[in-house]
């Protein structure tokens, strides 16, 4: 009888950290107790070391994601670059973990902790960990600066996260969101290509994104013949990938376009030199060329 009970015992707390498991390792405990398991199979699973509590009501394991955990300390939810970075989105580096708390949730404090107060334009269960994506859009609006925010939107489109037609339709309550909105397309293939056009747009010079020419697409065009190429940061590890992009330029070039090449340092470090060059191409009229 004592063997068939501690079956039935082992089998109960292999079915709930299972359950657990599959909610990402965190879970609150009337979560647990709505999906049927008792509260003393609950305490059974903290005793065997499966899991433990956090902020008295929520259940952790060993496994769970550390910026899920300390979004369950604070009782909030995991939002902003820290969500986004989750979702495969291009963010900043060394951010810190961001989370979502409920507005009267002035006197919480953690080290490394980025917390956001205001409310996003989706709701968002109670005991939900992770921020939905419009939140998560939303919250980076307000805490980035704008070129990584919209690097970080455009990189949601384009991921299929998001769809630009349904963020416009979006009640944001926020100016900067709702700007973002605006203006972030799908069409840039990296956050570097966000940058510049971005920039570009801030200087009054238009860009017209993925352009198809010679068959294949360049990063932008100004004009009808002012082609810009992007490298990233560890751009073209394959020579041989190298070597057919330089073909391509050198084909452009006889077509009669001007092609330049700016990479990840220069937009990012030596914008000024990167307008600057843009705008006497263009006081040069190199943007107007004849194609042939």
């Amino acid at each position: 009888m004592e063997t068939e009970l501690a079956r039935r015992h082992d089998k109960r707390r292999i079915e709930l950290n299972t359950w657990l498991d599959r909610k990402h390792g965190v879970a609150h405990t009337s979560e647990a107790r709505g999906a049927g398991f008792t509260t003393h199979e609950i305490a059974d699973l903290v005793t065997h070391g499966l899991a433990r509590r956090v902020r008295r009501s929520w259940l952790v394991t060993p496994q769970c994601d550390p910026g899920r955990v300390t979004a369950a300390a604070l009782g909030g939810r995991v939002t902003c670059v820290t969500a986004a970075r989750r979702m495969g989105l291009i963010v900043p580096e060394n951010t810190g973990t961001h989370v979502a708390v409920a507005s009267n949730a002035s006197r919480l404090h953690a080290e490394g902790v980025v917390l956001h107060w205001a409310h996003g334009p989706a709701p968002v269960g109670r005991h939900h960990i992770d921020d939905p994506v419009l939140n998560v859009l939303f919250q980076s609006a307000r805490c980035l600066d704008r070129a990584d925010a919209l690097a970080l939107w455009e990189s949601a489109l384009r991921n299929g996260k998001a769809e630009a037609v349904l963020l416009r339709r979006v009640g944001w309550g926020s100016t900067r969101a709702q700007e973002l909105a605006s203006v972030a397309s799908d069409l840039s293939d990296s956050g570097l290509e966000t940058r510049f056009s971005d920039g570009m747009r801030s200087e009054g010079i238009a860009v017209r994104k993925q352009a198809r020419l010679d068959g294949r697409n360049v990063d932008g065009l100004i004009g009808r013949s002012l082609v810009i190429q992007l490298d990233g940061f560890a751009f073209h590890s394959d020579p041989a990938a190298r070597r057919r992009d330089i073909a391509a330029d050198a084909r452009l070039v006889l077509r009669g376009y001007t092609v330049f090449r700016f990479d990840f340092v220069q937009i990012y470090f030596q914008w000024e030199t990167v307008v600057e060059t843009i705008r006497a191409a263009i006081a040069q009229r190199l943007h107007l060329n004849e194609i042939r």
